[in-house]
């Protein structure tokens, strides 16, 4: 979350609304950098589904959180949160203005809000997936006996 509650410019949207140009256009008047928040674009390959910029204008005018995981690789709301709030500390530090441009209201909300912290057991989460991938239907039972009230496809 961002610190000391940091003011960003942030242009959110649904895709294909036009908010890259849009942030583009203003971080250039403004001295701004941008500071991707579109879950598609932090991966490597996924340029034409995600219209991810350009490189040649990501080297223009710098961007943060752009190519920074394989697609087999885990991103998760967590390490955007951690990522996002160093590029803003980073981005700030140079007296520029951050301008946050996305459409994945997750990573927004992490952002702008935080995230409660869980507890993880990397244990627990092996056993499960080999119990899964050993018996899938089995897996899908036991979690139907437990949560009666979840509908599971």
């Amino acid at each position: 979350m961002l610190a000391n509650g940091d003011k960003v410019i942030a242009i959110v949207g649904p895709t294909c609304t036009g908010k890259s140009d849009l942030a583009l256009w203003l971080a250039g008047r403004i001295g701004g950098e941008i500071v991707n928040a579109d879950s598609m674009q932090v991966y490597r390959g996924f340029d034409i589904g995600s219209a991810k910029p350009e490189k040649r204008v990501r080297q223009e005018l710098r961007h943060y959180l752009i190519d920074v995981a394989e697609p087999d690789e885990e991103f998760n709301a967590a390490m955007f949160q951690k990522t996002a709030d160093q590029a803003v500390r980073e981005i700030r530090s140079r007296g520029a203005r951050p301008v946050v441009v996305g459409g994945t209201g997750l990573y927004l909300r992490v952002l702008f809000h935080g995230l409660f912290p869980v507890q993880t057991d990397p244990e627990l989460r092996e056993r499960l997936r080999k119990e899964y991938d050993e018996n899938p239907l089995a897996t899908y039972e036991k979690l139907k006996e437990r949560d009666p009230s979840t509908p599971l496809p």
